[in-house]
């Protein structure tokens, strides 16, 4: 850190963290780029990372996972909430009247693979985690009972109450399975919506369209649970209005119907899956307790989350690697040999198991959209480089070319990744971004 200090490019190195926003493990290049004038060839403007410090420039790694990069991840975290926040006021392209389509706030959860210690609560009063007079001993010898009134930092929290009776192979299956479970739930979903106005899913068409956006979020025990946003438009999108009959109250029926109904085998084990018994539908409000503010800050904040909650590793795990090792929880050690079992199972290949072991068998993206929901994060990523281009040039920074008549020829190659021990200190003075823990914790 004083090597860094005293260096006589230090400005130059302090600008170059300022403008990665932080980042805690910013990507190093090599290059240079240079403009010149078609018409007469003539070299207009160069930069080079030669005279840069150390020779290279520092750019944002652009990381959605705050466990990796708190700065990148608010970052993301901020893009989500416009994007799911424009889809229900209007804004970034989406005009404002799509504030009065009927719209719903829907939580799918797993089903059960075995009682795990909770933490529930009534009135503001913690009860008991399972607490049961004729609580019955398990073949194992364990009392399926726990009477503690569980802490919200309590480790235990989401750890089976008989590990050898829990379901870990049926867990980490479903959250391999779950992205097929919710495309089958948006099918059947407009096929249900369909029905109850007298239409065929291809006339719906002509007269209503869905839009979502969803986000999955891990669950204490290591399943995974889709929170989503679903909305009723016209046949045009959120520029047109959906007829009278396309009802909240109609769509919460086939939202409760779907979630029901839907199915997903793992054809190769002949298990099927469904999703679990708790769902919540709630009706989304300018001015209620469920306001289009709540729920864009509450996609975006899981948005940036994957499964540090249940305690394994924020990286790829090898074949060869030795589980009993690894500095993970008991719990999330058995849903990873659980992937690794599976994952050696010749008719598993394509659900890549032992790729995504790490994630404890969850292989999809963890926020999503539907196509016309509202704008994209690469719209949301141009206008803010757009941006900042704009402010390079008022300042003098980036000289101003007509770009139709400007040949742009650039060359980068990588050259390493990341800061050291001491220069991450210096970012976070000079950012004031939080350091965090391998843990996630704040420090």
């Amino acid at each position: 850190m004083i090597s860094r200090l005293h260096d006589p490019n230090y400005g130059r190195w302090a600008c170059q963290i300022k403008r990665t926003g932080g980042c805690r493990q910013p990507i190093h290049l090599h290059g240079k780029v240079e403009h010149y004038d078609q018409a007469t060839g003539q070299l207009l403007h160069r930069y080079s990372t030669l005279h840069e410090p150390d020779g290279v420039l520092r750019v944002a790694c652009k990381t959605r996972r705050a466990s990796r990069c708190p700065a990148c991840a608010e970052v993301y975290r901020a893009d989500t909430y416009q994007l799911v926040r424009a889809g229900l006021v209007g804004g970034k392209g989406v005009p404002e009247t799509v504030s009065a389509h009927p719209c719903l706030f829907v939580t799918l959860t797993a089903p059960s693979f075995g009682a795990v210690h909770v933490r529930r609560e009534k009135n503001g009063k913690v009860l008991p985690c399972h607490a049961r007079r004729d609580a019955q001993t398990c073949s194992h010898g364990q009392v399926m009972s726990c009477t503690e009134r569980h802490s919200a930092a309590d480790p235990r929290l989401g750890e089976p109450l008989c590990p050898e009776c829990y379901d870990y192979d049926g867990s980490v299956l479903f959250n391999a399975i779950s992205p097929e479970l919710w495309r089958r739930f948006t099918l059947a979903l407009r096929r249900r919506f369909a029905r109850l106005n007298g239409l065929t899913v291809k006339a719906l068409r002509e007269h209503t369209s869905v839009a979502f956006a969803k986000v999955a979020e891990y669950q204490r025990r290591g399943v995974v649970h889709f929170h989503a946003v679903i909305r009723l438009d016209g046949p045009d999108g959120p520029t047109s209005p959906p007829p009278v009959w396309a009802t909240a109250d109609a769509l919460a029926q086939a939202v409760q119907h779907a979630a029901a109904v839907v199915t997903a085998e793992v054809k190769p084990l002949g298990r099927i899956f469904r999703w679990g018994t708790q769902l919540d539908v709630r009706r989304i409000t300018l001015d209620g307790d469920l306001t289009e503010q709540a729920v864009a800050a509450y996609i975006a904040k899981y948005a940036t989350k994957a499964a540090e909650c249940v305690g394994t590793l924020d990286r790829r795990i090898q074949p060869l690697d030795d589980l009993t090792a690894l500095p993970v929880r008991e719990h999330a050690r058995r849903l990873i040999a659980a992937c690794m079992h599976l994952g050696s199972h010749a008719g598993l290949a394509d659900l890549r198991l032992i790729h995504w072991a790490h994630m404890l068998g969850f292989r999809g993206h963890f926020s999503t959209k539907s196509r016309r929901y509202s704008t994209t994060m690469g719209a949301l990523r141009a206008a803010r480089e757009e941006h900042m281009r704009t402010e390079e040039i008022t300042t003098g920074r980036l000289p101003l070319f007509e770009e139709d008549t400007v040949l742009v020829i650039a060359h980068w190659e990588y050259a390493g990744q990341g800061l050291s021990v001491g220069e991450q200190l210096l970012a976070a003075a000079l950012t004031g971004v939080r350091l965090w823990s391998p843990g996630g914790d704040p420090r």
